[in-house]
């Protein structure tokens, strides 16, 4: 679909609604699929100081812009030349919103639909509107990646690298010094033994050393 390019919008927007000043809000655009021969609603949200409603169609073949009609807070409403006041229904729903509903939406049905809320002020507030594809399977969204927890690296130390560069330098120093304790141990042990020895006994100990 190729819209009609924002200005000339504008300006047949002007052309119906003229003697005020015009505010284009940057909003996204909708897009609706609905299915054939169901009705759909296309929503113009305002506030409490909205008095009515301008809604507009940009049709893709021919590309042409049509005024739908007019709705004011009483809901009196005006429809535009060729609307089938059967299908096109306009309406306010309390005071955040007027709506457009399609009977029974059909392929010729396809466009862009926008609104242009007028304030009390004369303020008039136009919106990008919302695409309708009637009939057209909306577009899949790509599957949700999920992300696998972070597995801890296991440890396979190798004689060949570096203890310290592989993170396994702890593996192997622990039980180093678990052996040197145990042999330093033995050998306070072993001191302590010998100094608590009689003199005799230990000149005995040394005769028996000197011995061939």
């Amino acid at each position: 679909m190729n819209p009609l390019p924002l200005a000339w919008t504008l300006l047949t927007v002007s052309l119906w609604t003229a003697g005020a000043s015009q505010i284009l809000l940057q909003e996204p655009i909708k897009v609706l699929y609905p299915k054939i021969s169901t009705p759909e609603n296309i929503d113009c949200n305002c506030n409490n100081s909205c008095d009515s409603v301008y809604w507009f169609r940009n049709t893709p073949n021919p590309n042409i812009l049509q005024f739908l009609g007019k709705c004011n807070n009483a809901e009196r409403v005006n429809y535009g030349p060729g609307v089938e006041k059967a299908r096109f229904k306009l309406s306010k729903r309390g005071n955040t919103a007027f709506v457009l509903r399609i009977e029974n939406v059909t392929e010729e049905d396809t466009g862009t639909y926008s609104c242009v809320l007028k304030a009390k002020s004369g303020t008039e507030v136009w919106k990008p509107g919302t695409v309708l594809w009637p009939g057209v399977t909306p577009p899949t969204s790509p599957p949700k990646t999920t992300l696998k927890p972070p597995v801890k690296p296991v440890c396979a130390c190798h004689p060949k690298k570096n203890f310290a560069q592989d993170g396994c330098d702890y593996m192997v120093l622990w039980p180093l010094v678990g052996v040197t304790a145990g042999l330093a141990l033995a050998l306070i042990y072993t001191l302590h033994y010998f100094s608590r020895l009689p003199k005799k006994c230990r000149h005995h100990f040394q005769k028996m050393r000197q011995m061939p």
